[in-house]
Formats: structure tokens, C-alpha cells, sequence
């Protein structure tokens, strides 16, 4: 049997990278799922790609609301909600003597406050029992220089996982984050000016990782469907780290 079927879940940043790879995974488990991202034409892309029981939402997380018309649409077409995986992100290398308040605010403004309020917004629609995946990162748990901000954000993320799985267990609604390593996604390429830099920083993960190798968007996907079903119905406030070993020996 599928591990979601019937279920209904909305992915944020889901036109590229994990989001999407979560996406395919859902609708292949039995899932419908929306997605949302900023960019329509890549919105389109992973619509043809998934192929069917999905809708695409165009918005910014950062924008209240694009996420009230992302919720307006989940409401409208199935009433309900049984999964929300945060997965939007935002990535720009500064070192902090170098970082303006534009970076600052735009880096908390997604990858914080856009996971905040993706699932405020979500609770009225969020059946009980339900699952909320919130993406984080390793860095949360490292130091990276050019990173401050970044990894700032994804230790808040980290910790509104711990106040969710408190505030709603009356509801039986699991809250539970997954810590990537390095990934090969479309983020990397976008944190370098040429692919021979995105490719070194490729190489360089894969350097320090134990298992010699940076990770896959499905491997990623995977563990999100693990903390998304009922496979992991005995976990609430964990962080699930998938780095390749970097964090861990």
C-alpha cells in the first residue's frame, strides 16, 4: 500500500532541488501535492515533470500574501491538509565584515520568517494528525565562513521545530526537521559566479564528507517522506540529519 495515499500536502520551494524531489516522491507514495516557487517557467518544468495530482502555486514565502492565496488554493480545491514540507530556501555567501542589511533581512525573510508563517498559516486547514517537515541544513550544527546568516536561519528553523511539537501534539500533529548535508541542487550553482566554482565547491563537500560523495535530491526526498508518514509516527522534535557523516564522526 502507499505510504500517503489520499494524503494532501503542500511543499514550498518545490519547483527544483529537495522540494521537487519531495514532490515526485509524494505523488508516487499516493499523494496530491502543491507546490509553490518564485519562478513560474520552473513551476511549469515540475508541474509536466510530476505529471499528475498536482498543483503549482506561484509565490515568494516571504510575501504573507502569496502564502494566504497558496492557502486559499489548498482550501478551495480539497478542503483539507495533511502534510506541509517547508522547503523554500535562500543562500548567499558573505562574510560577515562584508554583510549589508539587504542580505541580512532577505536571507531571515525566507529561509525564518517564510518557514514561520508557512505553517501559522497552515494550521487552520492541518487535519490531526498530520506531519510538518520543516528543511534545515547541517550547518546549524557547524561553523562555515560566508555562512552567518544562513545557518542562523536554519538553527531558528530548528528550533520552531521543537516549539511546534509541543504546542501541537494536543492535535497529533508531528513537527520534525531534516538537516541535509551538501546537496546537488540548483542552490549550490547559484552561490557561484561559473560552474568550475560550483563544481570545487562540489568537490570540496564531497572531500569532507565521510561517505566521499555530496548527496541527491531523491536521498533527501526520502527521508522526507520518512518523517511525512506514518513510518516515523513515534518521532516529534527531531532532526533527522542526512549529511554523508560530516556532523556526526
Amino acid at each position: 500500500m502507499s505510504k500517503l495515499n489520499g494524503k494532501i500536502a503542500v511543499i514550498t520551494g518545490g519547483s527544483s532541488g529537495i522540494g521537487l524531489a519531495a514532490a515526485k516522491k509524494f505523488v508516487d507514495e499516493g499523494a496530491y501535492v502543491f507546490i509553490m516557487g518564485r519562478r513560474q517557467s520552473e513551476l511549469d518544468k515540475a508541474k509536466a515533470l510530476i505529471g499528475k495530482n498536482v498543483t503549482a502555486v506561484q509565490g515568494d514565502v516571504a510575501d504573507l500574501g502569496d502564502l494566504d492565496r497558496l492557502y486559499r488554493t489548498v482550501k478551495d480545491e480539497k478542503g483539507t491538509l495533511d502534510i506541509v514540507v517547508a522547503s523554500a530556501g535562500f543562500v548567499e555567501r558573505v562574510l560577515t565584515k562584508e554583510a549589508t542589511p539587504e542580505h541580512f533581512d532577505k536571507t531571515f525573510a525566507i529561509n525564518a520568517r517564510g518557514v514561520y508563517f508557512t505553517v501559522q498559516k497552515a494550521l487552520p486547514l492541518l487535519r490531526k494528525g498530520g506531519s510538518v517537515v520543516l528543511v534545515s541544513s547541517l550547518l546549524h550544527l557547524k561553523g562555515l565562513p560566508e555562512h552567518g546568516t544562513y545557518a542562523a536561519t536554519k538553527a531558528a528553523v530548528r528550533s520552531f521545530a521543537r516549539t511546534w511539537a509541543m504546542e501541537l501534539k494536543e492535535r497529533g500533529i508531528r513537527v520534525n526537521t531534516l538537516s541535509p548535508g551538501a546537496v546537488d541542487t540548483p542552490i549550490i550553482d547559484g552561490q557561484f559566479k561559473t560552474r568550475e566554482e560550483a563544481d570545487g565547491a562540489r568537490a570540496f563537500f564531497a572531500g569532507i564528507t565521510p561517505l566521499g560523495r555530496i548527496g541527491r535530491p531523491e536521498e533527501m526526498a526520502s527521508a522526507i517522506l520518512f518523517l511525512a508518514s506514518d513510518d516515523s509516527s513515534y518521532s516529534t522534535g527531531i532532526d533527522l540529519v542526512a549529511d554523508g557523516g560530516i556532523t556526526q564522526v
